[in-house]
């Protein structure tokens, strides 16, 4: 498995619980929002690595988006939602086309 494909499960992951209206919004407040900085440097880690890999990469674009915009109430929980589907979308298509390539 490419690394930018881990990374797109591991940041998707954390954008899905982000994106949990109550459990999400709680997590980043009570951190002061540092979570949302250091989903932004995963993001760019992600973004680089797939641009190296030559995978697609408009799911860390989102995520870069997401994490400059999240701290406003109701666009962060929709930002984290769509970015949490694009990125396994992703992650999960590069899975697959790395397996349909072996048969």
């Amino acid at each position: 498995m490419k690394i930018s494909t881990t990374l797109k499960w591991v940041t998707g992951g954390l954008e899905a619980f982000l994106a949990i209206p109550i459990i999400g919004g709680t997590t980043v407040i009570s951190l002061l929002y540092a979570p949302l900085g250091i989903i932004l440097v995963l993001h760019i880690i992600t973004l680089v690595f797939s641009v190296q890999e030559g995978e697609k990469k408009h799911g860390s674009i989102w995520g870069i988006v997401t994490s400059c915009l999240a701290w406003i109430p109701f666009l962060g929980w929709a930002l984290h939602t769509v970015t949490a589907i694009l990125l396994m979308i992703d992650a999960y298509g590069s899975g697959r086309e790395k397996n349909v390539l072996r048969s």
